[in-house]
């Protein structure tokens, strides 16, 4: 969002800035060229005065006038005398004086200006202007034309005399003597031109990367509430419903940044009301569990008859069953209730010290249980307090429960990839078939173990539990040469120090 926003506060600094600067930039290198065309024709209206003048001082001041103008501009001057084939002494003989600009002022007594280009103009300009000169008329001529003049004057009046002899004469007669053509070189217009548009586009990258530097300022700002908002959320998800956004922002922000914190608050009050209501069950309920199994046992001391004994054997075993269900429950109530973020754990750190609880277990049974996969370079996990505690100790009671005697029980821990590890538990047990593992995570489903189903069935959904609220996953598998793969996929965080997390104790239950 913050990328386009700067992105749509640049296109409309760029649009404003094409609006005013190009215009710009077109008038002044019209200015540029009409300054220097009329400035060259002037030159060129000079010097052909002069050379309309005809005599030799004229013609004189005529060359001096083009070798200054040579060595004082990128220009240079070409005259040809009115036959087109003729030079005007001292001045050289043009190049090409067939030229048709050449042409049209000796023929036509017309002036030409050429640009060499119709884009903004060629290599140099060519200004082409004809030499006139007034025609010398005779003596009877100018004897009869005022005698014409002083007749109508005594007719009509001095002043009417005057008018009629101003429009009726016709003006002098000026007859072509020559052209003068000046060809400017208009490389320095073009270094003037690359300064006119470079300065502008350089002050336009300027002006935009500014642009760009206050629009990210501004789009940070306006955003600010919005990342706020999504740092609650993820926290939220992360199970800190402690999690509370700050009201700031445009009112909008602010509306949605209540009612987010109203729903947090709301949400916080009822999963605390749930533990409460978990720990008061786990009281109410283990008590009179634990004091009527108390009972069995003192009845089953004082008894001699062997029915009654066994009959007190039976209630004691479903005494120890029901026990085990209600911890199961509220071991499962506990997980779904989690409120706790995932922390940063060293896995086989962990893996190893729950190994060194379960292996007098094992020993009892002559079962082994072997550690395997990466020992030093394998990243931490995140998992939140006790829960990765609790998976192993459900799946390795389980493993334990379903192995034979002096059989080998593999852990497994390694990488799977930048952001994920994975823990594996490998028995030799029956295993299960694919319907059964398809149903092995449902709440009180009880596997065919060596002693026949037992445990409460809860011990497997509490690890899919478990491991899920941690942005994990888990799957079971047939384990290579028969028996049981419990494969279980953690999130990996970035390398750092190797600690283990402070963890409280978590109840185990097996299933």
């Amino acid at each position: 969002m913050i990328r386009r926003l700067i992105l749509s506060y640049v296109a409309l600094v760029a649009v404003a800035l094409a609006a005013f600067t190009v215009p710009v930039a077109f008038t002044l290198t019209a200015q540029l060229r009409g300054d220097t065309e009329e400035s060259v024709r002037r030159e060129a209206t000079t010097m052909a005065l002069l050379l309309g003048d005809g005599d030799a001082p004229a013609r004189q001041a005529l060359a001096r006038m083009a070798g200054a103008y040579a060595d004082e501009t990128p220009g240079r001057v070409e005259v040809v005398a009115a036959d087109g084939r003729s030079a005007v002494e001292p001045l050289p003989l043009p190049a090409h004086p067939d030229d048709p600009a050449f042409g049209a002022a000796l023929q036509h007594g017309r002036t030409t200006v050429d640009w060499g280009s119709r884009l903004v103009w060629g290599p140099e300009l060519v200004v082409t202007v004809p030499a006139s000169a007034r025609r010398e008329t005779s003596a009877a001529d100018a004897r009869g034309r005022a005698e014409r003049e002083d007749g109508r004057r005594e007719e009509g009046g001095a002043e009417d005399g005057a008018e009629d002899a101003s429009a009726g004469e016709p003006a002098p007669a000026e007859r072509i003597v020559g052209a003068v053509r000046v060809r400017y070189a208009t490389a320095d217009l073009s270094d003037r031109l690359w300064r006119i548009w470079g300065f502008r586009a350089i002050l336009a990258v300027g002006v935009l990367a500014v642009a760009a530097g206050l629009g990210a300022i501004v789009a940070r700002l306006l955003t600010k509430p919005l990342r706020q908002l999504n740092d609650m959320a993820s926290r939220f998800g992360d199970g800190d419903l402690t999690a509370r956004s700050p009201v700031t922002g445009p009112q909008e922000t602010q509306t949605l940044a209540r009612t987010l914190n109203q729903g947090a608050e709301r949400l916080d009050t009822l999963v605390a009301s749930q533990r409460i209501f978990v720990a008061d069950a786990s009281h109410q309920l283990r008590t009179p569990l634990t004091a009527l199994r108390l009972s069995l046992d003192n009845i089953a001391d004082g008894v001699d008859d062997e029915f009654v004994r066994e009959d007190v054997d039976q209630a004691t075993a479903e005494v120890v069953r029901m026990s085990r269900l209600v911890s199961g429950l509220l071991v499962l109530a506990r997980a779904e209730a989690k409120v706790s973020a995932p922390e940063p754990l060293a896995l086989r750190e962990l893996v190893e010290e729950r190994l060194q609880v379960w292996r007098p277990a094992a020993d009892e049974r002559g079962v082994t249980i072997v550690l395997t996969g990466d020992a030093d370079d394998l990243p931490r996990v995140l998992a939140g307090p006790g829960n990765l505690d609790q998976v192993l100790d459900n799946v390795l009671s389980n493993a334990l429960e379903v192995s034979p005697d002096r059989g080998t029980i593999t852990v497994r821990v390694e990488t799977a990839g930048p952001e994920e590890a994975v823990l594996e538990v490998l028995d030799q047990g029956p295993g299960m078939s694919a319907a059964e593992q398809a149903r092995a995570f449902d709440r009180f489903w009880r596997g065919q173990g060596l002693t026949g189903r037992s445990g409460s069935g809860l011990g497997l959904a509490i690890v899919k539990q478990l491991v899920t609220d941690d942005g994990g996953g888990v799957a079971l598998r047939d384990a290579p040469g028969g028996g049981l793969r419990v494969r279980i996929a953690l999130r990996t965080v970035a390398e750092g120090p190797r600690w283990i997390s402070p963890r409280p104790g978590a109840p185990r239950s097996g299933g």
